[in-house]
């Protein structure tokens, strides 16, 4: 019934905690069921008797068990709702994040607490947040963008308490995820719109290393080597002058807003003199320059299966749909 991993971030405490309140919640105990001595957890576990205590009092304060004299200690209440809490870590927050957060938590319910926190691209903020909250969750949800050395970083959470989102390395496959096929995806994609893309030059793809994952370069450059369409890959549009006859893919919002104000400036037409493919479907790009073509997954079903996994507790690996919404860019 308790269960102590050593290995791991989490107070031992609170891994005595977790084991009986799962145990309640999945039924194996029940209402008057009798816990085991603090003594025979200390003994199995070889934990000082403090640790032990310390557990069952918190336990004990929140109702879920009480103690009776010269006969130990028992479940309180079988019904009682245990408090869950969910670490959530993105890279950054924009507008269709916020889709995926919200369709989170309209599916995990009001039960559910979630604590957003965002490590920005910076591994020594990825490092300190892990750290800093091991042990206070009940699960963790890590959008581990292109950082290095994450794997390292995620060995002091319990295994089947971590989920990865997004991307998904290959040092972090042990994991549960629910994941975009980043390097398919695109390559996918484009050849849905192959008829329309072929009418261009060439393809330029804005891509930043830092925040970008490589999948999507990859399958930028077999889709362009398989179509023996001409090609680029730029780190930005800054200082880039708009090539007429090109199409851009752009998967960030301030690079593609530079290229429609240097189109205008230019007097360009887009989807006659330039085109654009931006990535990640927002409301937005519904409306600017009478609909600006996407490639994105779903970051709502996104959401929502990860809220299904986590009250499942499915220990699984998930592909995310994805597809193109051609529209006036193109």
């Amino acid at each position: 019934m308790i269960e102590i991993n050593k290995k791991t971030g989490v107070p031992k405490y609170k891994q005595i905690v977790n084991s009986i309140e799962e145990a309640i919640d999945g039924g194996a105990l029940q209402k008057g069921d009798q816990l085991p001595s603090i003594n025979a957890i200390k003994d199995t576990h070889n934990l000082s008797r403090d640790t032990v205590l310390t557990a069952y009092n918190e336990l004990k304060n929140r109702g879920i068990i009480q103690s009776i004299v010269g006969k130990g200690y028992f479940v309180s209440s079988e019904h009682i709702q245990i408090q869950q809490k969910i670490f959530l870590l993105f890279d950054e927050f924009n507008s269709f994040k916020e889709d995926l957060y919200n369709a989170l938590l309209d599916h995990l319910g009001s039960h559910i607490q979630v604590d957003l926190f965002f490590h920005h691209f910076n591994e020594k903020s990825f490092s300190q947040l892990i750290q800093d909250n091991a042990g206070d969750y009940n699960y963790y949800v890590i959008m581990p963008a292109n950082l290095k050395h994450t794997a390292q970083e995620l060995k002091i959470l319990p295994k089947e308490k971590v989920y990865i989102l997004d991307q998904l390395p290959k040092d972090l496959s042990k994991y549960a995820a629910i994941y975009q096929d980043f390097e398919n995806d695109i390559f996918d994609n484009l050849s849905k719109a192959n008829q329309l893309i072929t009418k261009y030059e060439q393809l330029i793809l804005v891509f930043n290393k830092k925040k970008q994952p490589m999948g999507m370069q990859k399958g930028f450059i077999k889709y362009c080597k398989t179509n023996n369409i001409p090609f680029d890959v730029i780190n930005s549009f800054d200082t880039e002058t708009l090539k007429k006859g090109s199409l851009y893919i752009i998967p960030d919002d301030r690079n593609l807003l530079n290229i429609i104000k240097s189109s205008k400036k230019e007097k360009l037409k887009l989807a006659q003199d330039v085109g654009v493919i931006s990535y990640n479907e927002t409301l937005l790009k519904e409306i600017v320059e009478g609909g600006i073509t996407t490639i994105s997954t779903d970051f709502k079903a996104m959401g929502k299966r990860l809220a299904e996994m986590i009250l499942n507790k499915e220990n699984i690996k998930i592909k995310n749909p994805h597809n193109i919404i051609i529209r006036n860019s193109l």
